[in-house]
């Protein structure tokens, strides 16, 4: 589980790559490495990897086929500045969302509207999460815990203050990058609910009743 609070970027410090298959390399400072261990889960970009090796500060992850098709680490390579978040623990403050790391698809980055103390990207908004992509709802891109500031029929934004901008990548983001999105859970539960109650007619059933009773 992660909350969305990106806590640094870094270089991709080595990219091993075979048949559907590759190995991310970071060289993390010893404060970060700290109380990591063989098995565990961190967000790269938002995507949950486990860690592989652990040779003091040289952590390396494996991603499979499926991972480098649905993510935007397919085309990470050497030098790139990536997201990094450590799994949340038990007792930690939540500052973002509760996040499971299981990226849903890539969106496009369509504008870039910067000012001194304020960035606002614009995204497409794909048809088939067009329903979790809702006005002053969350959302996580690329690992960042955000809220969704404007939506339109096919895109969407988001507003970033200079810490976000500071801390992630989306201090370097440009026009045409490919951004990895986590829909919020709990909006995904509530439209699909509501979708499923509508398509068997349990809803209107239900609502009837309720009109009754008055």
């Amino acid at each position: 589980m992660f909350t969305g609070i990106v806590q640094t970027r870094m270089p991709v410090a080595e990219r091993i790559s075979r048949d559907d298959f590759a190995t991310f390399v970071f060289e993390f400072s010893e404060e970060f490495v700290a109380g990591l261990e063989t098995g565990a889960s961190v967000a790269i970009n938002g995507t949950c990897l486990t860690a592989r090796t652990i040779d003091g500060g040289r952590v390396s992850f494996d991603a499979i086929g499926q991972t480098l098709k649905v993510t935007n680490l397919g085309a990470v390579e050497k030098g790139d500045i990536v997201n990094i978040e450590r799994a949340a623990r038990f007792g930690d403050e939540i500052g973002g969302h509760v996040l499971s790391g299981h990226i849903m698809d890539q969106v496009s980055v369509l504008e870039i509207i910067e000012t001194e103390n304020n960035l606002v990207v614009w995204m497409e908004r794909p048809a088939h999460l067009a329903a979790y992509i809702l006005d002053k709802g969350y959302i996580a891109l690329n690992g960042c815990s955000l809220t969704i500031a404007e939506v339109e029929a096919d895109r969407f934004a988001v507003h970033l203050i200079p810490e976000t901008r500071d801390v992630t990548t989306f201090g370097l983001i440009r026009v045409g990058d490919a951004i990895n999105v986590e829909v919020d859970a709990q909006t995904q539960a509530v439209v699909d609910t509501v979708r499923r109650l509508l398509a068997s007619g349990e809803l209107a059933e239900g609502l009837r009743g309720l009109s009754d009773k008055q």
